[in-house]
């Protein structure tokens, strides 16, 4: 295979990007974004890749979530410490069913732009072109909002910096206490419709008593007040990312500067496509999301380009089926992995696969199909004695009625109420902590067999 260049995908079949029609503006932002400092090292993306290996092998569990397409309009501290702080929640929930870490992973600080189904949308007869998200074009429905815009990656840069030096505040000062963090969990408990999960969250909580007498205590054990939380998103628009592009210094290797992990949409990931080629010479973890027409000989092509020295942690599969199909189309998959020894870890994205039109005219996902995937998820991988080895959520801290279902009985009618999205529906917080308690029970109940057989 020929050596890479960062500039090499532009030589290759591109799909899902937008066509600028100002290349002078094109080219002076890029060489803007090329003078700026890169958003993560690549050192903390090596972190990463090791703890994405142990999640590979049982050792941890992943959990990567957040919104569908971060906004410009709603960006502001407080909905970041929301979702953060959501995201903590439900990662002590599923650190305590799995019994092992959590290596937390955020659909943040990056993800502003969204592959579409189709170029163009209509509207009472008018067509123009689709809304690629904040990074690309404008929402509005004007000819003038769709042109596609360069400067806005400024924008996008911009808020992804700020994003992620809230988050490393919140990450390292304290916030992330894990005695504040049950405090909040317990705060859902308290509610009468979730009674159910009050029994573990009890559990957990003497468990930190227990902790607390031994003295263990946010004061005495540093790890109990910090925590490692890592960017992801969709690299879809490869201008951006190569201009953040850099050779890291300790090793020779480049670096996607964009986010710790990127992944390949399932619309993108043509074996011989412009996003395969950027994704397959950047050091980081790279996620590849898997949809029911991905094939056998594509999984295999696609895995051995992007990780051709069959390193741990590098190759995270994201799957994303729909309920009811998992079963027809995941066994093949892990087959096939199983056959060649491809090191890899599956994630399931049980979002995607489930997104209905509802009666009253929004885009919805019932609560109970994407926990019905997540089952199946489990189910597999049990069968054919494979890892399942984390999940990927569209979600948010936001009080949001986007998604139907859960302990606070959203409906088709009470969607008009908070539907914020200008994408994809999102679980709300209620929801993303109901569905880390189901998610817990499951890892929990999978575990006491192998402990028991361990005796």
């Amino acid at each position: 295979m020929a050596e890479w260049q960062k500039t090499g995908w532009r030589g290759k079949p591109r799909v899902q990007m937008p066509d600028y029609t100002d290349a002078e503006a094109l080219n002076a932002v890029e060489a803007q974004l090329g003078k700026y400092p890169p958003l993560v090292f690549a050192g903390e993306a090596r972190r990463l890749k090791a703890a994405l290996a142990e999640a590979s092998r049982g050792e941890a569990f992943l959990l990567q979530g957040g919104d569908c397409a971060e906004s410009f309009s709603e960006f502001s501290a407080d909905n970041l410490r929301d979702t953060f702080r959501v995201m903590l929640q439900m990662a002590m929930v599923l650190t305590f069913g799995a019994k092992v870490p959590v290596v937390k992973v955020g659909r943040m600080a990056g993800q502003f732009a969204k592959p579409r189904s189709a170029p163009t949308e209509v509207i009472d007869g008018v067509e123009l072109p689709s809304f690629r998200g904040d990074i690309i074009n404008d929402l509005p429905f004007t000819a003038e909002a769709r042109i596609p815009n360069p400067s806005k990656m400024l924008q996008a840069y911009t808020q992804a910096a700020a994003s992620l030096n809230l988050i490393r505040a919140f990450s390292t000062g304290g916030y992330a206490d894990v005695h504040h963090v049950h405090s909040w969990t317990l705060g859902f408990t308290d509610r009468d419709e979730a009674e159910k999960y009050r029994d573990m969250a009890n559990r957990i909580q003497d468990t930190l008593d227990f902790m607390a007498a031994a003295g263990m205590t946010a004061e005495t054990t540093h790890d109990l007040s910090t925590v490692d939380f890592y960017t992801s998103h969709e690299a879809l628009l490869l201008e951006y990312e190569e201009a953040l592009t850099r050779v890291d210094s300790t090793t020779g290797k480049w670096l996607a500067g964009s986010g710790h992990m990127i992944w390949i949409g399932d619309r993108t990931r043509q074996p011989d496509g412009a996003h395969v080629e950027f994704a397959r010479g950047v050091q980081n973890p790279v996620g590849l999301k898997c949809g029911p027409s991905i094939t056998t000989d594509d999984l295999k092509q696609l895995i051995s380009t992007l990780n051709p020295e069959n390193e741990a942690g590098r190759i995270t599969l994201i799957n994303r089926f729909g309920a009811g199909t998992v079963g027809d189309h995941m066994p093949k998959l892990i087959r096939a992995v199983q056959e060649e020894g491809f090191n890899v870890l599956w994630s399931c994205d049980p979002m995607h696969g489930n997104t209905i039109k509802s009666s009253s005219g929004y885009k919805t996902r019932p609560f109970e199909s994407v926990l019905r995937e997540v089952r199946e998820f489990f189910d597999v991988h049990n069968a054919e004695g494979s890892v399942p080895g984390g999940v990927h959520f569209e979600m948010t801290g936001q009080d949001v009625t986007e998604c139907t279902g859960g302990v606070r009985a959203v409906t088709d009618e009470d969607l008009s109420d908070r539907y914020h999205t200008a994408c994809d529906p999102r679980l709300n917080a209620s929801q993303a902590l109901e569905l880390a308690f189901l998610v817990a029970e499951e890892l929990s109940e999978r575990r006491a067999p192998r402990q028991a057989e361990a005796v």
